[in-house]
């Protein structure tokens, strides 16, 4: 049996599907990240969750996990070299998004 490739949309939503991925890519293509920043960024995202999309996006590839050994341990969450190639997906979501917002806002006020 010949495994059929996955429809390419098929593949970027099971890797970067959920509420929370998408933000948190955004989040670190600003800059690199502790666990307790993207807390405070993304206030609604319970602490398992956020974990769970972390690893999620580590197996991935898209991120890199820094442990440094400290103490307290200090873990660091960044773009990977494969994830940074995300950045220009991101931007044209974040491009429709506002457009999307401008025109909601354009309709309503009409």
């Amino acid at each position: 049996m010949i495994h059929q490739l996955e429809c390419p949309v098929e593949t970027i939503i099971h890797v970067l599907g959920g509420k929370w991925k998408p933000m948190i890519l955004w989040h670190l293509i600003q800059s690199n990240k502790r666990f307790n920043d993207l807390e405070k960024l993304i206030p609604d995202v319970s602490q398992k969750m956020l974990s769970q999309h972390l690893r999620d996006l580590e197996r991935e590839g898209i991120i890199d996990r820094r442990v440094y050994p400290t103490v307290p341990p200090k873990v660091e969450y960044s773009l990977s070299e494969y994830g940074k190639t995300l950045i220009p997906v991101a931007e044209v979501m974040c491009a429709w998004g506002e457009n999307h917002n401008k025109r909601k806002y354009e309709e309503s006020a009409s």
